[in-house]
């Protein structure tokens, strides 16, 4: 397992410059030759971390076969994307997907049906760890817990050594692979990116974080910092209770970690070979049948600074796009975007570049009663923000503008008619509409 979580000298803590994090703007054009092209895309392969479960939306199963957009699910836009670059370029950029021991079995079945694909999909799986009794320390299969529950993916830190071990890695490096973008199943904006490619490609980069700038929805994330000369991911839990609101301010750490990671694949090999990536431990405590458990995991982003030339890009808010909870559904499934080769592209027609807050209650958790409480998704372009409250069912073709509140009264269904064009309002009735 990996080294203890690292004391931080607040004092020693520095902005890092943008020699370090790079802006997104400054880095150089891409080649605009379509062989040039294929010659970066032909070093490239992509990995999605695709061990979660939907479990948190109501949903069995892997979290990337959620239908987001137009039937289509995570795992469909992923592929329609690498395929129509393939397609583009005349490349082989081929698709990793790293299981868990929960989502693995099903997911050889969902990739299945893109057999026909000009894509290769390699799935392997991450490790399995015995989950730990709070009061003793040891392990809960040796407790009689035999079964699943005894047993946790160590998170996705367990990237670089599963890549080793499973034998991808060896594979994609015969193949002229250099360089794996890695990220989230679930982050929509996580395409591949041609400028940060080649900027690595040409400045011989081992590892890049894309950043982006905070907002306030973004306080508790990981933020890059210089410490003794060399840059690293500084997590909420390793800073000290008197400096959480300073962490936490974004004017002083303005960027956090969107987990976009892209990796050269040599410095993997000789890293994980010389068992040199000692990242941080995150204890975290959950419950299994009443008994008190931790799972000890690492994060991959805090493997930046073991790395050599290890850099930041500070990369458009475009390419964080997470689906976390049924408000980020409405989000992907409005007007607001639309899909193109499996991009999901914003609207232009939004000249606000946040995206508006959306608060759904309780009843719309679970992606099934999301989808039974709107007839339609209602059209948002203009929307600033929507909070909503109790057995609240929506019509078809509704528009939201500005600051939106609807609260049903305890006991109460409250219906939005279908065509209803709703501005600045605070609802509490259906008189109120």
């Amino acid at each position: 397992m990996s080294g203890e979580a690292e004391h931080i000298e607040w004092s020693k803590i520095k902005t890092p410059t943008d020699e370090v994090v790079v802006p997104y703007n400054t880095l150089a054009q891409p080649p605009e030759d379509s062989a040039q092209i294929r010659k970066l895309l032909d070093k490239l392969a992509v990995l999605k971390l695709n061990g979660g479960l939907g479990t948190t939306m109501g949903c069995t199963g892997p979290k990337s076969v959620i239908e987001v957009c137009n039937g289509l699910t995570f795992l469909d836009l992923i592929v329609i994307q690498i395929e129509s670059l393939n397609k583009k370029y005349g490349c082989n950029v081929p698709l990793l997907l790293m299981n868990s021991f929960n989502t693995h079995e099903d997911t050889l079945k969902i990739v299945e049906k893109y057999a026909k694909s000009n894509i290769k999909i390699h799935t392997f799986n991450q490790s399995q760890y015995p989950r730990l009794v709070a009061d003793d320390y040891l392990p809960l299969p040796s407790k009689g817990h035999a079964g699943k529950d005894g047993w946790y993916p160590p998170g996705h830190g367990d990237v670089f050594p599963a890549l080793l071990n499973s034998g991808k890695l060896d594979a994609l490096m015969s193949q002229g692979k250099e360089y794996i973008f890695v990220a989230n199943s679930d982050n929509l904006g996580a395409i591949v990116d041609l400028k940060i490619l080649n900027h690595l490609i040409r400045n011989q980069n081992e590892y890049c974080m894309e950043v982006t700038p905070k907002t306030l929805a973004d306080v508790k994330g990981g933020t890059l910092i210089s410490y003794d000369g060399r840059v690293q991911l500084l997590e909420i839990a390793q800073v000290p209770d008197k400096h959480v609101n300073e962490f936490k301010s974004i004017e002083k750490f303005k960027i956090f970690n969107t987990n976009n990671l892209w990796v050269n694949l040599k410095a993997v090999k000789r890293l994980v070979t010389a068992n040199a990536l000692k990242m941080e431990i995150i204890p975290n405590p959950k419950e299994v049948n009443g008994v008190k458990v931790l799972q000890l995991e690492t994060a991959a982003g805090a493997a930046i600074r073991f790395f050599d030339h290890a850099i930041g890009v500070n990369a458009p808010r475009s390419r964080f796009l997470p689906v976390k909870a049924s408000s980020d559904l409405l989000l992907v499934q409005s007007d607001l975007y639309t899909v193109s080769d499996g991009f999901v592209v914003r609207n232009k027609a939004r000249t606000n570049p946040e995206n508006p807050s959306i608060e759904l209650g309780p009843e719309f958790k679970k992606v099934a009663d999301f989808q039974r409480r709107f007839k339609s998704i209602p059209s948002i372009v203009e929307l600033d923000s929507l909070k909503v409250t109790g057995d609240v069912w929506f019509g078809a073709g509704i528009t939201l503008k500005g600051k939106i509140t609807i609260t049903a009264k305890p006991g109460e269904k409250l219906q939005i008619p279908d065509k209803s064009v709703l501005k600045d309002k605070e609802i509490k009735s259906a008189k109120d509409i």
